[in-house]
């Protein structure tokens, strides 16, 4: 019997998908996200607008929902050039280049604003340096990023500190970084993929998972989760990243247009993250979830001494890094 990726990779040379054989403007975009989610979305109007953008030489295919494989198996296809785009949260990337998942690291963002701002692959001082290895040493690239907004933490019973967390088992993601912040947190850590996320929550596997409230919504979580922490102990920041040699395959002015057109795509995220919160929460507890913030009994500072001590102890190179980001304006 073949590996499951075996499978998929073997499917995909079946219907055309695999080898170099496509010309480097006929570019195949996987991610995992689900229909409804911003970076859905993002990925759809953006394959539009750049196709508009450079008069229809560049065609962006997207493959959404985990189509071309889980998150491991898409940064290895982005990586041999099977796959040429993807996104996904910059820890994914931490299989090439362990350093680069500062981005996604806990408390270390004022901000959506900022976090866009230290996560700009033209200007972030940070980013520049890991993206110079991240093509040296994996033949991938960070491209651009898309802001999904703050995540919380989504249970089966109120959370208002740590303490209520205490040994329970929790998803994280299937990245070291989220295995440590939950660990932080005081829960079991369990990794699950977002594929199996609700089948999990649904069966006790996990009886809580954080992600942003588009996510839950998109997901409707709702279903199988009761309430909702607003901790914002991450901003939900996702690296967009190409095959190296698909994207020097195209010319200076086809880069040129994908790249405004991401920029783009990136502000408008952050405006569609941050007008949608409000609405999400109506939506959330008009389907019976219940909201707890700081002003009725959530501890942050509580989450925050015990997460970022976890996190330095497990990821000490993150040091410089983390205050590259800080001095972003």
């Amino acid at each position: 019997m073949f590996h499951a990726s075996t499978r998929r990779l073997m499917a995909a040379a079946a219907i055309g998908l695999l080898g170099t054989q496509a010309t480097a403007a006929d570019l195949r975009y996987a991610h995992v996200g689900a229909e409804g989610d911003f970076q859905t979305r993002f990925a759809a109007e953006a394959a539009e607008e750049v196709n508009a953008a450079t008069n229809g030489e560049v065609t962006i295919n997207v493959f959404p929902a985990s189509q071309l494989g889980n998150v491991a198996e898409m940064v290895d296809g982005v990586k041999l050039g099977s796959i040429h785009m993807g996104h996904h949260d910059f820890a994914s990337l931490a299989r090439i280049v362990p350093e680069i998942a500062v981005f996604n690291a806990p408390f270390i963002y004022r901000d959506g604003a900022h976090a866009l701002a230290a996560t700009d692959p033209a200007t972030s001082e940070a980013l520049i340096a890991l993206n110079e290895r991240l093509v040296e040493e994996g033949g991938v690239r960070v491209i651009d990023r898309i802001y999904r907004g703050a995540r919380h933490i989504s249970s089966n019973f109120e959370i208002k500190s740590p303490d209520d967390m205490t040994g329970k088992p929790f998803r994280a993601v299937p990245l070291d970084l989220w295995i440590s912040m939950i660990k932080g947190m005081g829960a079991t850590p369990t990794p699950v993929e977002v594929s199996e996320l609700p089948t999990a929550l649904m069966t006790g596997l996990v009886v809580g998972q954080e992600n942003p409230l588009t996510m839950i919504s998109a997901n409707a979580l709702h279903e199988v989760q009761s309430h909702v922490a607003m901790t914002g102990h991450m901003q939900s920041v996702l690296a967009v990243f190409v095959n190296e040699n698909a994207w020097q395959g195209l010319t200076e002015d086809q880069r040129a247009a994908i790249t405004k057109v991401l920029d783009d795509k990136a502000q408008q995220s952050l405006e569609w993250a941050q007008a949608s919160e409000a609405d999400l929460i109506t939506e959330l507890e008009g389907k019976g979830m219940v909201f707890t913030t700081e002003d009725n009994g959530l501890d942050l500072a509580a989450f925050r001494d015990k997460v970022l001590p976890q996190i330095t102890a497990d990821f000490p190179e993150y040091e410089s890094f983390i205050a590259q980001i800080s001095a972003v304006e």
